[in-house]
Protein backbone atom coordinates (compact mmCIF):
# COMPACT_ATOMS: atom_id res chain seq x y z
CA UNK A 1 0.00 0.00 0.00
CA UNK A 2 1.19 3.15 -0.90
CA UNK A 3 2.28 5.74 1.89
CA UNK A 4 -0.31 8.95 2.09
CA UNK A 5 1.68 12.13 1.30
CA UNK A 6 1.03 14.31 3.62
CA UNK A 7 3.21 17.50 2.13
CA UNK A 8 1.60 19.60 -0.25
CA UNK A 9 2.39 21.89 -2.65
CA UNK A 10 0.88 24.38 -0.53
CA UNK A 11 2.33 23.53 2.71
CA UNK A 12 5.85 23.75 0.75
CA UNK A 13 5.32 27.31 -0.78
CA UNK A 14 3.84 28.43 2.10
CA UNK A 15 6.78 27.52 4.20
CA UNK A 16 9.14 29.00 1.21
CA UNK A 17 7.13 32.21 1.68
CA UNK A 18 7.37 32.66 5.23
CA UNK A 19 11.33 32.38 4.94
CA UNK A 20 11.61 34.53 2.12
CA UNK A 21 9.54 37.27 3.88
CA UNK A 22 11.68 36.86 6.73
CA UNK A 23 15.49 36.03 5.14
CA UNK A 24 15.33 36.98 1.82
CA UNK A 25 14.85 34.01 -1.29
CA UNK A 26 18.90 33.25 -1.04
CA UNK A 27 18.37 31.68 2.40
CA UNK A 28 15.26 29.38 0.77
CA UNK A 29 17.46 26.25 -0.06
CA UNK A 30 16.30 22.41 -0.55
CA UNK A 31 17.43 21.33 3.21
CA UNK A 32 16.66 24.54 5.07
CA UNK A 33 12.71 24.76 3.48
CA UNK A 34 12.47 21.02 4.18
CA UNK A 35 13.64 21.72 7.94
CA UNK A 36 10.99 24.57 7.83
CA UNK A 37 8.46 22.77 6.46
CA UNK A 38 9.31 19.40 8.65
CA UNK A 39 9.75 16.85 5.78
CA UNK A 40 12.82 15.64 3.54
CA UNK A 41 13.87 17.13 0.93
CA UNK A 42 11.89 14.46 -1.34
CA UNK A 43 8.49 16.03 -1.37
CA UNK A 44 10.20 19.21 -2.20
CA UNK A 45 11.57 17.71 -5.16
CA UNK A 46 8.77 15.46 -6.14
CA UNK A 47 6.34 18.71 -6.10
CA UNK A 48 9.07 21.14 -7.89
CA UNK A 49 11.59 20.12 -10.57
CA UNK A 50 14.10 22.27 -8.82
CA UNK A 51 14.59 25.45 -6.89
CA UNK A 52 13.84 27.64 -9.78
CA UNK A 53 10.42 26.27 -10.11
CA UNK A 54 10.13 26.99 -6.64
CA UNK A 55 11.35 30.64 -7.08
CA UNK A 56 8.97 31.39 -9.90
CA UNK A 57 5.84 29.98 -7.68
CA UNK A 58 6.83 31.90 -4.55
CA UNK A 59 7.62 35.43 -6.39
CA UNK A 60 3.93 35.12 -8.05
CA UNK A 61 3.21 34.40 -4.49
CA UNK A 62 4.74 37.53 -3.49
CA UNK A 63 3.21 39.73 -6.45
CA UNK A 64 -0.17 38.44 -5.11
CA UNK A 65 0.68 39.71 -1.25
CA UNK A 66 1.46 43.16 -2.52
CA UNK A 67 -1.77 42.80 -4.82
CA UNK A 68 -3.59 42.38 -1.81
CA UNK A 69 -1.34 44.65 0.37
CA UNK A 70 -1.97 48.00 -2.14
CA UNK A 71 -6.01 46.76 -2.39
CA UNK A 72 -6.07 46.75 1.55
CA UNK A 73 -3.98 50.03 2.19
CA UNK A 74 -5.83 53.04 3.32
CA UNK A 75 -6.59 55.70 0.82
CA UNK A 76 -5.73 59.34 2.49
CA UNK A 77 -4.92 61.36 -0.03
CA UNK A 78 -6.65 62.82 -3.49
CA UNK A 79 -3.47 63.69 -4.88
CA UNK A 80 -2.63 61.76 -7.84
CA UNK A 81 -0.12 58.90 -6.58
CA UNK A 82 0.10 59.69 -3.22
CA UNK A 83 -1.75 57.01 -1.84
CA UNK A 84 0.28 54.61 -4.50
CA UNK A 85 3.57 55.85 -2.77
CA UNK A 86 2.74 56.16 0.65
CA UNK A 87 1.37 51.90 0.09
CA UNK A 88 4.69 51.22 -2.09
CA UNK A 89 7.37 52.95 0.74
CA UNK A 90 5.18 51.19 3.49
CA UNK A 91 5.16 47.70 2.23
CA UNK A 92 9.00 48.21 2.06
CA UNK A 93 8.93 49.29 5.40
CA UNK A 94 7.17 46.24 6.72
CA UNK A 95 8.12 43.54 4.10
CA UNK A 96 11.75 44.39 3.18
CA UNK A 97 12.80 40.81 2.30
CA UNK A 98 9.29 40.24 0.18
CA UNK A 99 10.41 43.92 -1.55
CA UNK A 100 13.71 42.91 -2.50
CA UNK A 101 12.20 40.07 -4.13
CA UNK A 102 10.08 41.64 -5.93
CA UNK A 103 11.08 44.97 -6.84
CA UNK A 104 14.64 45.21 -6.33
CA UNK A 105 16.12 41.57 -8.01
CA UNK A 106 17.08 41.13 -10.65
CA UNK A 107 15.15 37.96 -11.94
CA UNK A 108 11.04 38.99 -11.88
CA UNK A 109 10.30 35.47 -13.89
CA UNK A 110 9.35 38.07 -17.18
CA UNK A 111 7.99 40.92 -15.15
CA UNK A 112 8.79 44.01 -15.04
CA UNK A 113 8.88 46.86 -12.15
CA UNK A 114 5.40 48.25 -13.87
CA UNK A 115 3.30 44.76 -14.30
CA UNK A 116 4.29 44.01 -10.47
CA UNK A 117 3.21 48.49 -9.57
CA UNK A 118 0.32 47.94 -11.37
CA UNK A 119 -1.07 44.34 -10.48
CA UNK A 120 -4.14 42.48 -11.15
CA UNK A 121 -5.74 45.72 -9.97
CA UNK A 122 -4.84 48.35 -12.31
CA UNK A 123 -2.96 50.76 -9.71
CA UNK A 124 -1.01 52.26 -11.63
CA UNK A 125 -3.29 53.08 -14.70
CA UNK A 126 -5.74 54.19 -11.70
CA UNK A 127 -3.19 56.49 -10.61
CA UNK A 128 -2.65 58.17 -13.90
CA UNK A 129 -6.17 58.36 -14.97
CA UNK A 130 -6.63 59.95 -11.55
CA UNK A 131 -3.69 62.45 -12.60
CA UNK A 132 -5.66 63.24 -16.38
CA UNK A 133 -8.52 63.54 -14.20
CA UNK A 134 -7.03 66.49 -12.17
CA UNK A 135 -5.68 68.23 -15.14
CA UNK A 136 -2.16 66.99 -15.64
CA UNK A 137 -1.39 67.40 -19.26
CA UNK A 138 0.79 64.21 -19.49
CA UNK A 139 -0.11 61.81 -16.86
CA UNK A 140 2.52 59.16 -17.88
CA UNK A 141 5.48 61.60 -17.41
CA UNK A 142 4.41 62.64 -14.24
CA UNK A 143 3.95 58.42 -13.57
CA UNK A 144 7.83 58.31 -14.37
CA UNK A 145 8.92 61.13 -11.84
CA UNK A 146 6.84 60.10 -9.25
CA UNK A 147 8.04 56.77 -9.41
CA UNK A 148 11.87 57.75 -9.63
CA UNK A 149 10.96 59.56 -6.10
CA UNK A 150 8.70 56.89 -4.65
CA UNK A 151 10.88 53.92 -5.63
CA UNK A 152 14.04 55.58 -4.24
CA UNK A 153 12.66 56.60 -0.85
CA UNK A 154 11.19 52.83 -0.35
CA UNK A 155 15.17 51.71 -1.23
CA UNK A 156 16.26 54.09 1.27
CA UNK A 157 14.63 52.63 3.71
CA UNK A 158 15.91 48.97 3.22
CA UNK A 159 19.08 50.42 4.25
CA UNK A 160 17.80 52.60 7.26
CA UNK A 161 18.17 55.92 5.37
CA UNK A 162 14.97 57.17 4.88
CA UNK A 163 13.31 58.00 8.45
CA UNK A 164 10.17 60.38 7.34
CA UNK A 165 6.96 59.91 9.40
CA UNK A 166 3.91 58.90 7.03
CA UNK A 167 2.77 62.61 7.69
CA UNK A 168 5.98 63.97 5.93
CA UNK A 169 5.81 61.60 3.51
CA UNK A 170 2.66 62.22 2.31
CA UNK A 171 3.35 65.97 2.01
CA UNK A 172 6.73 65.48 0.17
CA UNK A 173 4.96 63.70 -2.20
CA UNK A 174 2.17 65.41 -2.57
CA UNK A 175 4.84 69.01 -2.66
CA UNK A 176 6.60 66.59 -5.70
CA UNK A 177 3.45 66.18 -7.67
CA UNK A 178 2.54 69.80 -7.49
CA UNK A 179 6.38 70.53 -8.07
CA UNK A 180 6.57 68.15 -11.42
CA UNK A 181 2.87 69.83 -12.76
Amino acid sequence: MARKETITKNDILNAAFEMASEEGFEHVTARTLAAKAGCSTQPIFRIYKNMEELGKDLFEKGVEYFDSFYENFPRKNDTPFVNLGLCYIKFAQDNPRLFELLFAAKNRHGKSLYDILNGSNGAVVKEINNAAEHGCKNPSAMFMKMWILIHGAACMSLTGDYDLKENETMALLEESYQAFL
